[in-house]
């Protein structure tokens, strides 16, 4: 994919799997024997049954530890696999960025012998829930509102299946869009922003207002006077959920 052919080039840097997130992603793969990861990315969550990545993007492929699985760069709307490939595949954080969604799925399902996995989230409650794109950055929600899938498409492609909420660690490490919930200081990094497709693509123009004003409540308190109540938990659900579909 072109565009993360530009804004993948440092993604390592903040995208790194979070063990908490990695244990539930795993456990839904269950007693898989191998698994083949589509729109893999740099290879985040990629348990050791994996036996082969999936990535659109050269530049995100180059960023692949040592020793991860073979990586093809193809996309999911055509995967270079037979029929039946594979015990389980997964597709995490990836299927907004897919062209054409339904034939993708049918791809997932084709190659898929017994199960698939899908991380994604739901953006009306990822709207409503959190802060930053509800009271600072509308513009970021507002560009998600044009690519985010309702999980209840999803289930229905997939034939079926079940949602597991992905609650989000206070110190999450992988820096996806709510992983700084109660850090609100890194939102004003531009490197933390760059690992993050909806403010990369949004743009810094645009949300320059919202960033100006969130200095500004970092800088004097208030930010940490209006969300008190954040500070007390350890984790957050805001939309983020685990498709599970059994063949």
């Amino acid at each position: 994919m072109a565009t993360y052919d530009v804004l993948g080039a440092t993604y390592a840097r903040t995208r790194q799997p979070d063990p908490r997130i990695a244990a539930q992603i795993h456990a839904a793969l269950g007693d898989a024997t191998d698994v083949v990861n589509v729109g893999a990315g740099s290879g985040s969550y990629e348990p050791p049954e994996t036996v082969l990545a999936v990535e659109p993007s050269r530049v995100m492929i180059t960023q692949r530890p040592t020793g991860a699985a073979p990586a093809v760069q193809a996309v999911a709307e055509h995967l270079p696999l037979r029929d039946g490939a594979a015990d389980a595949v997964m597709a995490l954080l990836t299927v907004h960025h897919w062209t054409d969604l339904a034939a993708g799925i049918r791809e997932l399902r084709r190659v898929a012998r017994r199960r698939i996995v899908i991380l994604t989230w739901e953006q009306r409650i990822f709207r409503e829930r959190f802060w930053l794109v509800r009271d600072y950055l509308p513009q970021a929600a507002a560009y998600d509102d044009t690519r985010a899938i309702p999980t209840d498409q999803l289930i229905d492609l997939l034939g079926g299946g079940r949602q597991e909420p992905v609650r989000i660690p206070h110190d999450c490490v992988d820096g996806f869009g709510a992983a700084y919930w109660r850090r609100p200081h890194a939102y004003l990094d531009p490197h933390v922003r760059a690992g993050i497709s909806m403010l990369a693509q949004t743009g810094d123009d645009a949300l320059a207002p919202g960033l100006t004003r969130l200095a500004d409540d970092v800088r004097t308190g208030r930010w940490h006077t209006r969300y008190a109540e954040l500070r007390t938990l350890e984790t957050v659900d805001v939309g983020y959920r685990l498709l599970v579909t059994d063949r």
